[in-house]
């Protein structure tokens, strides 16, 4: 199952109120200091997601980046001599 989430320069995503259990101490500072605290904790989900999303993906082409590694460590660079650093 695929996971999209939202980037800023696409159409604003549908919010759904959820509930979520938070540290009161962590909330009051939040308040304090003016933090939109959905806000946050969406921001916070979406590295998240963003992160594993990462992993699995590292993990599924394990073979593959393994195998243009050792091409390269064996072959070089193709295109190295066209470099201008």
């Amino acid at each position: 199952m695929a996971i999209r989430v939202s980037r800023r320069d696409e159409a604003p995503a549908i919010r759904r109120a959820t509930n979520v259990s938070l540290d009161t101490k962590l909330v009051a500072a939040a308040k304090d200091y003016g933090i939109n605290v959905s806000r946050a904790c969406e921001e916070g989900l979406a590295k998240q997601i963003s992160a594993e999303r990462n992993r699995r993906w590292q993990e599924e082409n394990k073979d593959a980046i393994e195998a243009s590694n050792a091409w390269v460590e064996k072959h070089g660079l193709p295109l190295e001599k066209y470099r201008l650093f």
